[in-house]
This record gives C-alpha cells, structure tokens and sequence, in this order.
C-alpha cells in the first residue's frame, strides 16, 4: 500500500455542479477510485498551512505528493527533512517551483509534472491580457456596468497591437506559442530574450529576433510578456531598476509566476505611468492576501489592470490533460517504469531539464 496525498483546491458549489473540474478537492483528479482499487491510500485537501494542516501532518509518512500550481502546497527543505518516506511529487499541472527542488535532489526525491498540459490554454490567456490591456478594455467595461457612457474617457488610452513591438521573456513551450499566435496580428517585430537561441527554424516561422541583454530587450518593447519558470536566476527580475528601462507607458503580462516581478515595484510603476497597465493571473503568495497590491493598482486614468486568480492554466480542457497526465506518472511509478522524460525536473539527486536555470 501507497500513501497518496494530494493538496488541491477547494471547488465547492462549482465542482459539485461541474465534474469536469477535475482538479479540486471534490473531483480528486479523477483518480481516487484507481487508485483505492489497487489498495492505496489517497489523502486529498486543500488544508496547506502550518504545522496542523492536513499537509503537513500527512507529508510525514506520505510516499507520492501530488501539488498544484493553482493552490500551491509549498514544499520547503524543512518540511522534506520531515517527510521520511516522500519518494516522488508530482504536480498536476506545469511549475514546480513551489517545491525546494536543491533540498529535494540532496534527498534523492524524484519531481514529475504533467509537461504541456496547459501551454496552449496560457498562451490563450497571454494574448488575451494583451489584448486587453492594449485595447483598454476594463475600464470601457466597468464603465457600461456602472451605466456610463463616455467613449473618449476609454479610447484616449486605447491602441492596436498591430504595429507595436511585443516580446516575450523566455521563448519555451509557453513563450513560442505566444510568439505563434501573435504573427497574425502584424506587429512591428516580435522579440525574445532567453538563454538558449530558438532553432533556426523556430524562429524563422514567428520571424522572431533574439535580444541578449535584457536592458536592452525591455527598452524596444511596448508589450512585454513573461513567460520563464520561476527559479533563483528569476526571482525579482522585474524589479524597480529594470522597469526604469522599459519604454513609458508599456504593458507588462505576467502569467508565469508571481514572484518573477517584485510586487511593489509593479504597483509604483502602474500608478506613475511607467508601465501603462499590467495584467496576469500570477501572485507572489496564492491565495493572493486581500490587501495585495496588484488588485487595486492603477493607472493615472484609472485602468491598467488586468489581474484575475491563478486559472489560465486550469481551463477545463488543461484539467483533462493534466489529470490524465498525474494518473500516467503514477502507473509509471507503481510499475517502476520509467517516467517520460520531457516531464521530470529532478530524478536520482540532479536536475533533469535547464527550465530551472543553466545547471
């Protein structure tokens, strides 16, 4: 027998009514029948914080984790000491970085994600957080919702991507499939900045240019989007000093992870103007605390902000293949097969991709 856990999270009414919401507490990925078939134990909660959660008092003598990015079990080098019988986490999903993955190479615990499930469901969400932040769309609907009518007050800060220039920081899964959808739109160029040059072919097919500096690369962009793993070569990168050398009045889309850009840093840019607007649906702690930041900030016009909850990569279409994906890493794992290799992060005490920086 197996000690499966799994923190998730909460659905409610919702996935009551929507089964299909695979991913919650209520519909435990689909697999709690699977898996008490075989005579395993499966523990499943949304219960994350401190010593009496329902994690941390089960982590003790779990072998299998199964996490989210959405509701992120945070898995820290204190907690894997604890965790005497962890073998493997998987999570259900794409990011691990809510897992201390130096601590859990030194112990020999193998991380898994579900690779691709959800890259084409955020690069979806990307374009439309430009889109919306470009087109100034929030304030021209909260304006109908309030029963006003004042279409100069919204289409003075109201523009076309066509024409702009728009780049992504990192051009992986996520990266190029946002470069791919946003040819059509006819921008003025499309750039890049990440570690490792496209192929050739790659880039040839988004006409995509590699900037190597990223001072350099900010300052010729009117959109940047972030779309790098968070690791401890990207934590803060967008901080107070690189927003100074963005182009005033750009558009900054966020939906990698939270803590790549510095919070405060964000908002003062935000309100000055410095950047027009910013949108995403990544926070440095999830559930983001009510008096975070990011959900009042505004521009001097009062727009600017497109930030929603952690769920561009949780569409119901990304929860079936994620959900499919964690039951194929379990019965590789049951079975002592070996995991697919595109989806381990680490395995045997190294890290198995440069996702998480040049190791």
């Amino acid at each position: 027998m197996v000690k499966v856990l799994a923190i998730l999270y909460r659905g409610g009414e919702a996935a009551t009514q929507e089964p299909r919401l695979l991913g919650t507490v209520e519909n435990q990925l689909g697999i709690r029948e699977w898996l008490e078939s075989q005579g395993h134990e499966f523990i499943v909660s949304d219960d994350k914080e401190g010593p009496d959660s329902v994690f941390q008092k089960n982590l003790v003598d779990a072998e299998v984790l199964i996490t989210t990015p959405f509701h992120p079990g945070y898995l820290t080098a204190d907690l894997i000491k604890k965790a005497k019988n962890l073998k493997i986490c998987i999570t259900a999903g794409v990011g691990s970085d809510h897992i201390d993955l130096n601590a859990a190479n030194e112990r020999g615990i193998t991380v898994a994600e579900v690779s691709g499930s959800n890259v084409v469901s955020v690069a979806e969400h990307v374009v439309m957080s430009i889109l919306l932040l470009v087109r100034n769309f929030v304030p021209a609907h909260e304006m109908i919702e309030r029963g006003d009518w004042q279409v100069s007050d919204v289409a003075r800060n109201a523009y076309d991507v066509e024409g702009k220039v728009v780049g992504t920081i990192g051009a992986g899964r996520i990266g190029f499939r946002v470069l791919q959808r946003l040819v059509p739109f006819n921008t003025k160029e499309l750039l890049y900045f990440d570690y490792a040059p496209l192929p050739e072919h790659a880039a040839k097919e988004v006409k995509a240019r590699r900037v190597e500096d990223l001072k350099e690369f900010v300052s010729q962009c009117d959109v940047v989007a972030v779309n790098c793993p968070l690791h401890e070569g990207t934590r803060g990168l967008v901080n107070a000093e690189l927003l100074k050398h963005f182009k005033k009045g750009a558009w900054l889309v966020n939906t990698a992870r939270g803590a790549i850009c510095d919070k405060d840093a964000v908002a003062a840019a935000v309100k000055s103007g410095q950047l027009n607007g910013y949108a995403g649906d990544v926070w440095n702690v999830q559930p983001a605390p009510k008096d975070h930041p990011w959900r009042t900030m505004k521009n001097p016009l009062g727009g600017g902000n497109g930030m929603v909850p952690h769920y561009s990569g949780t569409t119901l279409d990304a929860q079936a293949r994620y959900a499919a994906g964690t039951k194929s890493i379990l019965e590789n794992y049951f079975k002592s097969s070996p995991q697919e290799p595109q989806n381990i992060i680490v395995e045997g005490g190294k890290y198995a991709t440069k996702a998480y920086g040049q190791r």
